[in-house]
């Protein structure tokens, strides 16, 4: 849907690897894939919700990327047009054709000077007033309603598509983090290698990433755990489709070797936490925001191993994106944190 004049001329975008969210200071106006299909001649031929949906069925004419890797950006010019295409979903060209007043985007807190400057340089064809960057973790713990100006720690673990962060925050700022590799996608390979060798067939990313969130989870414990399922791919030896069946027990097997850096990552950002936030983490818990948050026994597994309370953010997958429009609301109020 386009939005015309008398619309605010303001966004705040959250450009995830696995997907994008596009808000303004009152709701999210896009929320779709982060995925862009290109043809032979470099035009655009689908993006978000459609590409995703071409993605591993295409032919040798169609080139679908995924521009975003390891939560920053690996393919500029593909990531140029993707923004650009999601973007024209949202506001009309003759809107938008005079510039914008603001943009504010979310990036990962261990980002490079060279990476931040990418998101930025994406961003400049849009002719903005101003172009700013928050912190993906602050941004997160703004979207939870969690005050990040006191004192008081708090450790924030967002685990994305492409990378785990664990930070530490207090006083708007960051004291102690974690930067982990381990994240979704990482989820997502660890299920296609399990049934490449242990059930001899292969599964595309899409359907590797379909059976983490139907059944995905890291403690063999919990209430109402899900029926098996079946799932379907390409028997190795035969070259022919297959479906093999699997439990929530098998799915725990697999996702607990990646789970270990993730929770290695927070005991090691505990230890280096001061320790008087230390004291204060003690008795506020961890709050785990981002997709991979929603794996089933999350909470249980980590109150069990690092004996802290976990605190589930109840719309994970928007956390960011809401803390960002926040900012874009009162910029004044979060002046300290927003980078031009």
């Amino acid at each position: 849907m386009n939005f015309g004049f008398g619309k605010s001329k303001s966004f705040a975008l959250d450009l995830g690897n696995n997907n994008t969210v596009l808000t303004d200071t009152e709701r999210i106006l896009l929320s779709e894939p982060s995925y862009i299909v290109l043809n032979e001649n470099q035009s655009v031929n689908a993006v978000g919700e459609a590409a995703y949906n071409i993605y591993e069925k295409s032919h040798e004419a169609l080139h679908p990327i995924k521009p975003l890797r390891g939560g920053v950006i690996a393919d500029y010019q593909s990531a140029d047009k993707m923004i650009r295409s999601l973007v024209d979903k949202v506001y009309t060209k003759r809107f938008w054709q005079g510039g914008f007043d603001t943009i504010i985007t979310g990036v990962p807190f261990q980002t490079t000077a060279v990476e931040r400057r990418a998101f930025r340089e994406t961003l400049d064809q849009f002719n903005a007033r101003k172009t700013l960057m928050l912190y993906e973790p602050l941004a997160a713990a703004v979207g939870m309603g969690l005050n990040i100006r006191e004192p008081q720690g708090k450790l924030i673990v967002d685990i994305g598509g492409g990378i785990t962060e664990v930070v530490v925050i207090s006083l708007s700022g960051v004291t102690t983090f974690q930067s982990l590799k381990v994240a979704g996608d990482s989820f997502d390979e660890a299920i296609r290698d399990h049934f490449r060798k242990e059930h001899n067939l292969l599964i595309g990313i899409r359907t590797a990433e379909q059976l983490k969130k139907a059944i995905g989870g890291v403690h063999p414990k919990i209430e109402n755990a899900p029926q098996n399922i079946f799932v379907r791919g390409k028997s190795i030896a035969e070259g022919i489709p297959v479906r093999r069946e699997v439990s929530y027990a098998e799915m725990v097997n697999v996702l607990t070797k990646p789970f270990l850096e993730i929770e290695a990552g927070i005991i090691n950002t505990l230890q280096h936490c001061p320790p008087e936030l230390a004291a204060d983490i003690y008795s506020s818990g961890i709050y785990l925001t981002g997709g991979g948050s929603l794996l089933l026994g999350i909470k249980e597994r980590l109150e069990k191993t690092i004996s802290l309370p976990v605190h589930i953010d109840p719309n994970a997958l928007t956390s960011v994106s809401k803390g960002i429009a926040t900012a874009l609301s009162d910029q004044k109020k979060f002046k300290s944190v927003l980078m031009s």
